[in-house]
């Protein structure tokens, strides 16, 4: 019977996500020659290849994929063990680490944290701000525990590595210059401001979701101003510069921005949480989870 490394199966699975055994060195901060050497051992214990090349990279080989099918049981029942070990040692006390995007840190998990405060006095949670997909590449590092995000920039259902939870479906209001035209228009709908210059970052999550948005409204947004941040767009807006989709969640109020909800044809953006699968049997991922979605509920 093969003697299984939990360690060297683990470099496996990060070769596997990471594509090169030089991007899994460095995100197990690892030499490439310690990976190689590891893996050349795990291959000798199962006794099948587990790599072959191709051209300069190397690939999985269907032995290898075969094994990660077995390995993902086998760590999510690791990560239920540690979870199930923190509760019986601690009860509830413990800390719990959570990665976020910046606007769901306020909304989100600075209420939540709140509420922690009361319930369970005993427990603590540090907060990491980070991108949207940044933030399950920090959750899969074993870096956090919980992960907010995007569902646009999160792992698909599927994947066995996390358990994911939908939070709330966040509206996107207008954002326009108090004395805009269209401000005070009943009924407002997002094709109503095809003509208009649009204000939204040159790439990433949100440059996606504004032009995503407009198109299935009927049109091709025209980028008048680049900016990331809600304060920089939302001053622009109020200088006359040009409109915004914000989600509500975000909203800082401007005296000089009038925010509109849209009609039927109102976008959202899904907000979701997710952790290693079999962690939420844990006490302390599982509290925090609930607060977070009971402050879901009361958000929008």
């Amino acid at each position: 019977m093969v003697e299984w490394d939990i360690r060297k199966l683990r470099i496996l699975r990060t070769l596997r996500e990471q594509g090169t055994v030089t991007a899994t060195a460095e995100a197990l901060r690892m030499t490439p020659s310690a990976v190689s050497q590891q893996l050349t051992n795990l291959a000798k214990q199962v006794g099948v290849p587990l790599l072959e090349a191709q051209g300069r990279r190397v690939r999985l080989t269907d032995a290898a994929l075969l094994v990660l099918r077995h390995a993902e049981a086998v760590f999510e029942q690791l990560e239920r063990a540690d979870a199930e070990l923190a509760a019986h040692l601690r009860g509830e006390v413990g800390e719990v680490r959570v990665g976020a995007f910046s606007t769901a840190v306020p909304a989100l998990v600075v209420p939540a944290v709140r509420a922690l405060r009361v319930s369970s006095p005993g427990m603590s949670v540090r907060v990491r701000e980070a991108e949207a997909g940044e933030a399950y590449e920090l959750l899969a590092a074993g870096e956090v525990d919980l992960a907010l995000s995007l569902a646009a920039q999160a792992p698909v259902v599927g994947d066995g590595r996390f358990t994911r939870v939908e939070l709330l479906a966040d509206p996107l209001d207008v954002a326009l210059p108090r004395g805009h035209e269209l401000a005070g228009v009943e009924g407002l709908r997002l094709a109503d401001l095809a003509g208009e210059p649009w204000i939204f970052g040159g790439s990433g999550p949100w440059s996606d979701i504004t032009r995503g948005a407009c198109e299935a409204a009927g049109f091709t947004p025209r980028q008048g101003h680049s900016a990331a941040g809600w304060t920089a767009i939302l001053a622009m807006v109020e200088a006359g510069m040009g409109v915004a989709l914000v989600p509500r969640m975000a909203v800082v109020g401007r005296g000089g921005v009038v925010m509109r909800e849209l009609g039927v044809d109102r976008p959202v953006r899904h907000v979701v949480a997710a952790v290693r699968r079999g962690s939420e049997a844990g006490v302390v991922v599982g509290r925090v989870l609930a607060a977070l979605e009971e402050v879901a509920a009361g958000v929008g």
